[in-house]
């Protein structure tokens, strides 16, 4: 069969892959055919100035009419991408033109335009057929429940959105199916009424929150499944659901109090990376949690000196533990908590194992973990060789390796790889 002989539905689909405007726009200029599927059976088109630097080279009032003839030759079009990154402020009244003339059938929206006047973006796609809808560098001013609804959302995301903590409490209300809730460094205004955001649906199964510095964050979703949070600061950050949550990651996080409250009994990832812990406090927490397969405790500081990871009681919480993952600044106190008691994890299949400056107590603390672990498959060993430069340093660095390469040896089953910096 050659592409003539293609349905118009197929190649319309085959543009559809395309995604990028300008590939679209060049592919279907091969013959009538594959202009009639542009025109009425392209679904999905996207305009990146960071895919194209064209883009970056065309005033403002010429591109706009550039990207307003391409969407207006398309028919029932359901994924629009416009990300016009660093591209001079666009005319208000074009951009309202392409969201007014795709919103029938529009169901993924990726927008990241700077428009003068601002565009209500709410205000154009709300009511309509829209799943996912991705904001960035726009502001949202006065969500209006009355008539601002969006009944088939199910995934939003905010980056370098400025938008107030009431708005955004009012917004989630509108999403009444909302599953997945992304925000990236938003500017959120706190007022004298509202002094802490507060999120709640009960939908919502997916929040990864980036880059935001509060005081009081309080997150009620029912049926939460994934917690993310990266690069942020709370005072307080509280978590009120049903138990359902199945997966908590903390990377470079500052809180002063952390409650997840009841949420721990059914987690099966546990990732906590450049983070302080308080262990007692922090255990204590998790301790619940008989279904975790997976603990990564990576680039943690123990709040006390005197603090230690004691594995066998870690053994006994989480007996389905099957994937281990530790970095810490070692201690020579806390080698004793590794090799003493009987306390065995057999279900552990990988261990990934971190060190910060090279030391014997890394071989020693890497032999007493490989007793504890019968049926390891594969260890992941990461280090820092960076800053090694001088004769000494490279010796020290050679005995170490001499020393893994001897001890591992005894367990020639176990697959070994390394990772440097």
């Amino acid at each position: 069969m050659s592409m003539d002989d293609l349905p118009v539905e197929v190649i319309g689909n085959i543009l559809s892959q395309l995604g990028a405007a300008k590939d679209v726009v060049v592919a279907s200029a091969t013959c009538r055919k594959w202009r009639d599927a542009w025109r009425n059976h392209l679904h999905s088109l996207s305009f990146d100035s960071n895919d194209c630097h064209v883009y970056h080279d065309i005033l403002p009032h010429n591109l706009e009419i550039v990207i307003t003839q391409t969407i207006f030759q398309t028919r029932g079009l359901q994924r629009l991408s416009i990300l016009m990154d660093d591209v001079d402020e666009f005319s208000a009244a074009p951009v309202i033109a392409w969201l007014l003339y795709t919103r029938d059938s529009l169901r993924e929206l990726c927008y990241n335009v700077r428009t003068t006047p601002d565009v209500n973006i709410l205000e154009k796609c709300g009511r309509h057929k829209l799943e996912v809808l991705s904001l960035t560098h726009n502001s949202i001013i006065g969500v209006e429940p009355s008539y601002q609804k969006f009944p088939r959302l199910r995934s939003l995301s905010l980056s370098y959105v400025s938008i107030s903590a009431l708005d955004l409490s009012l917004l989630l209300n509108v999403c009444p199916n909302l599953e997945v809730l992304k925000l990236i460094n938003p500017d959120i205004a706190i007022s004298d009424a509202h002094t802490t955001v507060e999120l709640s649906s009960t939908s919502l199964k997916h929040v990864y929150i980036e880059a935001i510095s509060m005081d009081k964050v309080i997150l009620e979703a029912d049926h939460i499944e994934n917690l993310n949070l990266k690069d942020c600061t709370f005072d307080l950050f509280v978590l009120v659901g049903k138990g359902g949550l199945k997966m908590l990651k903390i990377d470079d996080v500052s809180v002063l109090h952390l409650d997840i409250g009841e949420n721990t009994d059914n987690l099966e990832v546990i990732d906590v990376s450049n983070f302080t812990i308080m262990w007692p406090k922090f255990y204590q927490m998790i301790s619940r949690s008989h279904k975790l397969k997976r603990l990564r405790l990576w680039g943690v500081v123990f709040d006390d000196d005197d603090e230690v990871l004691d594995l066998e009681t870690l053994s006994v919480c989480f007996p389905r533990l099957s994937h281990l993952s530790l970095s810490y600044d070692l201690r020579e106190s806390m080698l004793h908590y590794v090799s003493q008691g009987s306390y065995c994890l057999e279900d552990v299949v990988v261990l990934e194992l971190g060190w910060t400056a090279i030391s014997d107590l890394f071989i020693e603390w890497l032999s007493g973990l490989l007793e504890k672990c019968p049926n390891l498959e594969k260890l992941i060993i990461y280090g820092v060789v960076s800053g090694i430069k001088t004769n000494d340093e490279c010796n020290v660095l050679a005995c170490f390796t001499s020393s893994i390469v001897r001890l591992m040896r005894i367990y020639s089953h176990v697959e070994v790889s390394f990772e440097f910096e």
